[in-house]
């Protein structure tokens, strides 16, 4: 085993100029009021990672340019095609009469787990919450279902950045290998 070099990692990346001939992952991300840029940033990341269709950004969710996004996102913000809508009903409407599936990243009464997604569910809408309350339930009104990552310890949730990472990396690995 050799630790690959950057040059050699980047021999095999897309670049911003071939992005568009690249095959993105049929999901959309919407962020509803998420309160740490830092948090976004490292999204952003993560969605370029798993090379997603689109990021909403919705209501006081910081976005680029403020500085404290972009220094987490690390230039990601250019390779995510992204968009700042301030009222996430909008888009996740919009999204469903396009026939887009709406799931929710939330603990509720009919949640699964997030590895029973099926490749049936996409294209899709992963709708993800506020750090401390979550997704509202005027949004959850909105979605077909909701999924959860299952915890084990004393806590209930996990970081948001983190919990968008295990779930968009899995439907990653659900969409390309179903």
């Amino acid at each position: 085993m050799k630790k690959l070099t950057h040059e050699e990692i980047s021999k095999n990346r897309s670049t911003l100029e071939t992005l568009h001939q690249v095959k993105k992952l049929p999901v959309y991300v919407v962020l509803n009021s998420i309160r740490s840029s830092y948090n976004v940033g490292s999204i952003f990341r993560t969605s370029d990672g798993a090379m997603i269709e689109k990021l909403y950004l919705c209501g006081y969710t910081p976005h680029p340019p403020k500085k404290e996004v972009l220094k987490t996102a690390l230039g990601s913000q250019e390779s995510v095609t992204w968009e700042y809508v301030k009222d996430p009903k909008e888009v996740i409407i919009d999204l469903k009469n396009k026939g887009i599936k709406i799931c929710a990243l939330e603990l509720t009464d009919s949640s699964i787990p997030y590895y029973n997604v099926t490749k049936n569910d996409f294209p899709l809408c992963l709708l993800i919450g506020n750090e401390i309350s979550g997704v509202s339930q005027d949004l959850l009104d909105l979605c077909d279902f909701s999924i959860e990552i299952p915890q084990y310890g004393i806590k209930q949730s996990l970081n948001v950045a983190v919990a968008y990472g295990i779930a968009i990396f899995d439907l990653r690995r659900i969409y390309d290998t179903n």
